[in-house]
C-alpha cells in the first residue's frame, strides 16, 4: 500500500493514498486508531448491544434499536448499493476493512476497553451505514408527534402545536455563506456551526482525504467513509443545516396473537400477517431482556410486546421511514461529493441524498452558488406530519414519489438556522428566527468579509428571545423594593448572555423560576405524569423542557390567562430577589458532554468549563430552563471554508481529534472552542508532521 500518514499541529490525521479505495481504508484504519473506544460504543449501538458492556441502562437504548431494526436496515440498504452502485458499495466496505486494521491498535491505547472487559469486535461492510443509521433515526424528531398527540388528549386539539419549537432532543445548525461580492477577496465564505448533543470524544472528526483523483478537507462523522456534511476540496466547499423536514411517520396499530403465537396487524385491507421473531438483549450485571420485534406492512413496531395468549389483542405505534421502505440510504452520494470540482457537480450529487433532509449551501471558485435542499420527504396526507395516524384507515400511504425539493438563489449571502424559510414546506415545527436575523444582521453589517471576521459571529451572544419576558418583567406592576430593584437591573441589562455577565445569570434565574411556575400551572395537569411511551422517547415528553422552549409564546398566548402569567412573572421576581443573588450565567451554565463511560473525576463541579451563550442564540448552548442550567447540547464543531485560499480556513471541534484519554490531542481544542477561535487548516504538505510506521 502507498497510504502515508500525516498530522498537523492538533494532531488532525492528513491522509494520502494512491486512489479511492485505498484512501477508504486508511479513513477507517486511522479513525480506529485515533477512536477505537468511540467506533466501537457506535457499532454496539447500531446493533442493539451496549447494554452487555455498559449495564442496564443502555438497555433502553438498544430494545429500541432492535425494534427499529437498525442493522437489518442497513443489511438492505447495503444489498441495495452493492446492485446499483458496486463501487461505491466496495469504497465503504474498505473503510470496514481499515476499521478493522485499526481496531486492536486503538483498542490497546484507550483504557475503556478494560475497564468494560469488551474486546474489539468486527465491522461489517454494512457497518457504516448501521452507525449512520443510529446517529440520525431521531434526528427528525419524530417523537414529537407523540408530544402532540399528548397534548391533545391532556390540553386539547386546538394547542397540539402550541410548543412548537426547535425541540429539546433534536439537532439544529447555523450555516451561512457569504457570495465573492461581499468579501475582501472576491470569492465566497461558507461557515456555520452543527449544534448537537455534545459527546466526548466529539461527534465530528476533522481530517484531509488526498488521492491523485481529490484532495478534500473536512468533517467526519467517525464511523462513516468520506465527509457526508461539511467539506472543501479546494475549488468547491459545501455545508449543511438540519431542514426540520418532516419525513417520518407513526402508525396506531391494532394488533392480535394468531393460534400459532404468530401476529397479525389490522390495514386498510383487513388482517394481514405481521413479521414476528424475539431476540434477547443481554445486560452486564442484569439478567438479560427478551423482546419480540413486530413489524407490519407500515413497519417496525416500537412500543412493547404483546400478550402471548392466542386470540390476545393489543394497539402499538409503529414507525415507517425512508431507507426500511426503499433500501435506499443515500451512500453513493459520498464519494461523488469527494470528487466535486464545482457547485454544479454538489447540486447532481445531492440528488441522490436521502436522510437526514438538509438544507446546503455551497460555492465553488468560479462564482458558482448553491442554496438547496437534499433529501428524501415522502409525500402523504397532512394528518401524517402531525400525530400517530391509524394504520387502519385508508389514505396514509406514501406516493410513490417524494417532494420535490426547495431551492433557492443567493443573493449576496444566504443564511440558514432551522427556521421556517426554504424548507417550510416540508416540516411542521421549526426553530425560531432568530439565529436566523442575527446572522443576517451581522453579515448585513459589512462588504469586506474575510475569514477571521466571519469567525466572530459564531461568539454572538445576542439574546434575542429574552424579548417578551423581558416586556413581561417591565409590566409586572407594583414589586417589593428588592424585586424592584432587580427589574431595574434586568430592564438595563444589554441582552448579550455572556459568561461572565451577573445581569445573564440574573435573567436566566429569573426565566427558570417563571418556567417552573407556569409548568406547574393547573392548565397542565393533563401533561404531566408518566409518559405511556419507551424510555428513549422521554426527552421529548417531559412538560417542564416543552415549556421552557415555548416560554415566547406561552407569555402572549396559550392557555394560561394573562392574568395568571403576570402573576406568576411577578412571584418569580420576588422569589429570585429574595434568595441567594444570582451567580454569573458562566457558573452554572456549564458543559455537560455525554460519555458512554464517565470519568468518576467528570462528577466534580468545576470539571467542564463554564459556557456563554444561550439557546436562541447564534453561540447556540442549550439548557433546560427552570431545571438545570447545564448545556448537553451546543456547536460540534465550527468552521469557515475560504474559497480564495483554503489555507485561510478554520475549524474546530469541542475536544480534539484523538478519543483517547491523556493524549495531547485529546482536548487541546478546548480552550480555542471556548474563545470562539478556529485552528488553522493546514494543507501545505511540507508543514505537516510524517507519521512513521
Amino acid at each position: 500500500m502507498s497510504i502515508e500518514v500525516y498530522r498537523d499541529a492538533y494532531g488532525v490525521p492528513h491522509l494520502r493514498a494512491a486512489d479511492p479505495a485505498e484512501l477508504a481504508f486508511a479513513q477507517g484504519r486511522v479513525t480506529a486508531r485515533d477512536r477505537a473506544w468511540q467506533l466501537e460504543v457506535e457499532r454496539h449501538r447500531a446493533q442493539g448491544t451496549t447494554a452487555a458492556f455498559l449495564g442496564a441502562g443502555e438497555t433502553g437504548w438498544d430494545v429500541f434499536a432492535r425494534r427499529v431494526r437498525l442493522a437489518d436496515t442497513a443489511r438492505r440498504c447495503l444489498a441495495r448499493l452493492e446492485e446499483t452502485d458496486p463501487q461505491t458499495a466496495d469504497w465503504v466496505r474498505a473503510y470496514a476493512d481499515g476499521v478493522n486494521d485499526g481496531l486492536a491498535e486503538g483498542a490497546r491505547r484507550a483504557p475503556e476497553f478494560a475497564a468494560t472487559g469488551l474486546a474489539p469486535g468486527r465491522w461489517e461492510a454494512w457497518t457504516p451505514l448501521a452507525v449512520w443509521l443510529s446517529t440520525h433515526i431521531l434526528f427528525a424528531g419524530f417523537p414529537t408527534k407523540l408530544w402532540r398527540d399528548r397534548v391533545a388528549t391532556g390540553l386539547g386539539e386546538e394547542w397540539t402545536e402550541l410548543f412548537a419549537a426547535d425541540g429539546p432532543a433534536t439537532a439544529g445548525s447555523n450555516g451561512w455563506l457569504v457570495a465573492g461580492e461581499r468579501t475582501a477577496s472576491g470569492a465566497a465564505l461558507v461557515a456555520g456551526d452543527p449544534h448537537r448533543f455534545i459527546e466526548a470524544p466529539g461527534v465530528y472528526q476533522q481530517i484531509r482525504l488526498a488521492c491523485p483523483a481529490y484532495d478534500v478537507v473536512g468533517l467526519a462523522v467517525p464511523g462513516v467513509p468520506g465527509l457526508a456534511h461539511f467539506g472543501h476540496t479546494g475549488r468547491v466547499a459545501w455545508a449543511i443545516t438540519n431542514a426540520m423536514a418532516d419525513y417520518q411517520d407513526l402508525y396506531r396499530e391494532r394488533l392480535r396473537r394468531t393460534a400459532d403465537g404468530g401476529v397479525e396487524a389490522l390495514g386498510p385491507d383487513g388482517w394481514r400477517p405481521a413479521a414476528a421473531h424475539t431476540e434477547t438483549v443481554e445486560v452486564a450485571g442484569g439478567a438479560p431482556v427478551t423482546v419480540e420485534l413486530v413489524e407490519t406492512a407500515r413497519g417496525p413496531v416500537l412500543t412493547d410486546d404483546g400478550p402471548a395468549e392466542p386470540g390476545a389483542a393489543w394497539e402499538g405505534l409503529s414507525l415507517r421511514y425512508v431507507p426500511r421502505v426503499t433500501g435506499l440510504l443515500g451512500f453513493e452520494v459520498l464519494p461523488r461529493l469527494l470528487a466535486a470540482r464545482t457547485v454544479a457537480d454538489v447540486d447532481t450529487a445531492l440528488d441522490a441524498w436521502v436522510e437526514p433532509v438538509n438544507v446546503v449551501l455551497a460555492a465553488d471558485t468560479e462564482g458558482g452558488l448553491l442554496h438547496r435542499v437534499a433529501g428524501h420527504v415522502p409525500v402523504r396526507d397532512r394528518a401524517n406530519s402531525l400525530r400517530p395516524v391509524p394504520a387502519w384507515e385508508p389514505g396514509h400511504d406514501w406516493a410513490a414519489k417524494p417532494a420535490p425539493l426547495p431551492r433557492a438563489e443567493v443573493r449576496g449571502r444566504a443564511v440558514m438556522a432551522n427556521a421556517r424559510g426554504l424548507a417550510a414546506p416540508l416540516g411542521v415545527e421549526f426553530a425560531p428566527a432568530h439565529r436566523a436575523d442575527r446572522i443576517a444582521e451581522l453579515l448585513d453589517a459589512s462588504d469586506a468579509w474575510t475569514p477571521e471576521a466571519t469567525a466572530a459571529v459564531h461568539r454572538d451572544t445576542d439574546n434575542r428571545a429574552a424579548a417578551r419576558l423581558l416586556a413581561a418583567v417591565e409590566a409586572a406592576g407594583e414589586l417589593s423594593p428588592a424585586a424592584a430593584e432587580l427589574r431595574g437591573r434586568l430592564l438595563a441589562w444589554d441582552r448579550r448572555m455572556e459568561a461572565d455577565s451577573a445581569d445573564a445569570g440574573l435573567y436566566a434565574a429569573v426565566r427558570g423560576a417563571v418556567v417552573r411556575r407556569l409548568a406547574g400551572h393547573e392548565v397542565f395537569a393533563g401533561l404531566r405524569g408518566p409518559a405511556p411511551h419507551p424510555e428513549v422517547f422521554h426527552p421529548w415528553l417531559y412538560l417542564g423542557p416543552r415549556v421552557g422552549l415555548a416560554l415566547e409564546t406561552l407569555l402572549v398566548a396559550g392557555p394560561v390567562p394573562a392574568a395568571d402569567v403576570a402573576r406568576t412573572v411577578r412571584e418569580a421576581l420576588e422569589e429570585t430577589a429574595a434568595g441567594e443573588p444570582p451567580a454569573v450565567w458562566g457558573a452554572t451554565h456549564r458543559l455537560a458532554p455525554w460519555q458512554a463511560l464517565p470519568d468518576p473525576a467528570d462528577a466534580a463541579a468545576d470539571r467542564w468549563p463554564g459556557l456563554g451563550g444561550d439557546h436562541d442564540c447564534v453561540l447556540s448552548t442549550s439548557s433546560a430552563p427552570g431545571y438545570t442550567d447545564l448545556s448537553a447540547r451546543a456547536s460540534a464543531a465550527r468552521y469557515v471554508w475560504d474559497l480564495a485560499d483554503r489555507e485561510r480556513s478554520g475549524w474546530i471541534v469541542p475536544f480534539g481529534a484523538s478519543g483517547v484519554a491523556g493524549d495531547p490531542h485529546h482536548e487541546d481544542q478546548l480552550p480555542l472552542w471556548l474563545r470562539g477561535e478556529l485552528a488553522p487548516v493546514t494543507t501545505d504538505w511540507n508543514r505537516l508532521t510524517k507519521e512513521q510506521g
